[in-house]
């Protein structure tokens, strides 16, 4: 419990919020702490995710959004610059089984992953955080931080 409590206030703190490795546990802890925290948690399941189009509705999806959202980059941009139509005190994303969307589309993973920090930036200035957690199989992976 003391270790939940630890996590669910540095969840809540935007200073260090950003894209990081899916723990082994599949987040098992992160969304716990999370739920404790006051925070939204999504997940999406990137299994056989393939191109941008597929990516961007299965995020669509899982975090909800509004109708108006474009099916593009900066429309995804948008709605994760703006949560309000989701009130939480801080939001986490977790991207599930992401290998597959990496290796066939690496420079679309690589776009996705740029977005959500720079959503996760600029989320630090109003106090609701935006936290990443993508996971896969392969560590080590240059792009990611490890929580």
């Amino acid at each position: 419990m003391e270790n939940e409590n630890r996590l669910a206030d540095r969840l809540r703190k935007g200073s260090g919020a950003g894209v990081y490795h899916l723990p082994a546990d599949g987040g098992v802890a992160i969304a716990a702490a999370a739920a404790s925290g006051g925070l939204g948690v999504a997940r999406a399941d990137l299994n056989g995710c393939e191109d941008k189009a597929e990516f961007l509705r299965r995020i669509a999806a899982a975090l909800r959004f509004p109708a108006w959202f474009g099916h593009n980059w900066d429309a995804l941009a948008d709605c994760l610059s703006d949560m309000s139509w989701w009130p939480a005190a801080g939001h986490i994303l977790i991207l599930e089984h992401a290998d597959r969307f990496r290796t066939a589309a690496e420079g679309d993973f690589l776009t996705a992953l740029e977005i959500l920090e720079e959503a996760a930036r600029d989320h630090t200035a109003d106090d609701a955080p935006l936290w990443t957690f993508v996971g896969l199989a392969a560590d080590g992976i240059v792009h990611l931080r490890s929580l």
